[in-house]
C-alpha cells in the first residue's frame, strides 16, 4: 500500500507543477510545488512526509525534462 501512495504522489506532483504554466516556473518553482504535494500525500496517507517530500520535489523538478508538464 505504501507503494500506492508513493506513485499516487509523484504523479500528483507531476500535475501540479505542470498547472504553473502561466508563470514560466524554473525547476526550484516546481521542485517546492512537488515537495508540498509529495509530504501533504505522505501525511494523509500516513507515510513518512519526508520521503514524500522528497519524491515529490524529485518529480516537480524533472517533469520538464522527461516531457510531462510542458
Amino acid at each position: 500500500m505504501p507503494k500506492f501512495f508513493a506513485v499516487a504522489a509523484l504523479v500528483g506532483a507531476t500535475a501540479v507543477a505542470g498547472c504553473t504554466q502561466g508563470i514560466n516556473p524554473t525547476d526550484t518553482d516546481r521542485a517546492l510545488i512537488g515537495a508540498g504535494v509529495g509530504a501533504t500525500a505522505a501525511s494523509v496517507s500516513g507515510g513518512n512526509v519526508i520521503r514524500g517530500a522528497a519524491i515529490g520535489g524529485a518529480a516537480g523538478a524533472l517533469c520538464n525534462d522527461f516531457q510531462l508538464c510542458q
